[in-house]
Formats: C-alpha cells, sequence, structure tokens
C-alpha cells in the first residue's frame, strides 16, 4: 500500500519531517501545560496537598446525605491518603467533614463533593443528580444556595439528592387501608 506523500523520496522526506515537527510541537505544549497549570494551582486549596503545610484555618461540619432516599454513608478516606490529604477531608465515616487551610477560604458543600469525586476512588456521582429535585438544608432550614451552600464551623449539613431517573411515585402506598 502506498501512503499519499510517501511515494516520491523528495515528498516522503518533506511528509516526514512535517510529522515529526507537528509531533514535537504537540508534545512541547502538552508537557508546557502541564506545568502552567501545576504553577497555576500551586496555592489553590482544592488542588494541592496540605501534608506539612502550616493550617492557621481549621473547621468542622457533618453532612448526612440521602439518595433517592437512601441514607449514604460517607466514606471514612475521602480526601485523605497516606500520601496526600486535601483541604477537604473525612476521617470517619461519621459524616464529619474537616477544611484547613493556610488561611480562611470560603469552602462550599459543593467542594467537599467534588474533592469526594475527584480523589475517592467511589466518588459521589454529582453529575447524575436531578438539580430540580434535590436540596440542601443547613441546621434544617433549606438553603437557597444548593451545592454552594458555605461550609461554616459546628454547622450540620443534610442534602437530599435524586437522581434523573428516579421515580417518586415508587415512594407512595396506593394499597387500600387494613
Amino acid at each position: 500500500m502506498k501512503w499519499p506523500g510517501l511515494s516520491d523520496p523528495a515528498k516522503r522526506k518533506n511528509t516526514l519531517r512535517y510529522l515529526i515537527i507537528t509531533a514535537a510541537v504537540g508534545i512541547s505544549v502538552g508537557v508546557a501545560s502541564i506545568f502552567i497549570q501545576q504553577w497555576a494551582n500551586s496555592d489553590n486549596p482544592l488542588r494541592v496537598c496540605i501534608n506539612g503545610v502550616e493550617t492557621d484555618y481549621k473547621i468542622t461540619a457533618t453532612l448526612d446525605l440521602y439518595v433517592d432516599n437512601q441514607k449514604i454513608i460517607i466514606p471514612a478516606d475521602v480526601g485523605n491518603n497516606e500520601k496526600c490529604r486535601h483541604s477537604l477531608y473525612t476521617l470517619t465515616n461519621d459524616g464529619t467533614i474537616h477544611a484547613e487551610w493556610k488561611n480562611k477560604y470560603p469552602f462550599e458543600l459543593g467542594h467537599f463533593l467534588w474533592t469526594w469525586t475527584t480523589y475517592h476512588d467511589k466518588g459521589f456521582p454529582m453529575r447524575d443528580m436531578d438539580e430540580k429535585k434535590s436540596k440542601i438544608f443547613v441546621d434544617e432550614k433549606e438553603s437557597p444556595n444548593y451545592i454552594r451552600e458555605p461550609l461554616v464551623d459546628g454547622a450540620h449539613y443534610r442534602a437530599v439528592f435524586f437522581t434523573k431517573g428516579y421515580d417518586s411515585g415508587k415512594d407512595q402506598d396506593f394499597s387500600p387501608p387494613k
């Protein structure tokens, strides 16, 4: 089989040179992009490990999580393993969320869910949730901010999510009274 541009020796040389230059440029851009992103996120509390970082801002909150009216246990190792502890993490599976950073930072409940999804092997499937039906409660009052609700030290959050394919009709009992 003859490949286009490779039958004539002069064209072959130019085609191969073009492919090599294109590959070199592509690889250079990819490597440069990685380094630029690491540099840009070096002080982003949602991206970096806080191991060895002096953290003066520390808050703790609790979260009860329900998906399709079923209580979900939040794992004990969200954002925390032997190599890296992120600024939002859990130590136990009782729903206690810890947040730490160098100085005051506006952590949100959605940041914790993102950390869970990004840095845990069994993350929270936020994309499967129906935002119109789901609600967030802070100290038993419904939040107008949904997952953008700020984390406040000592607050209790209750997140009630419904998946996009959830049928609420099966929750109702239509059988006649006994």
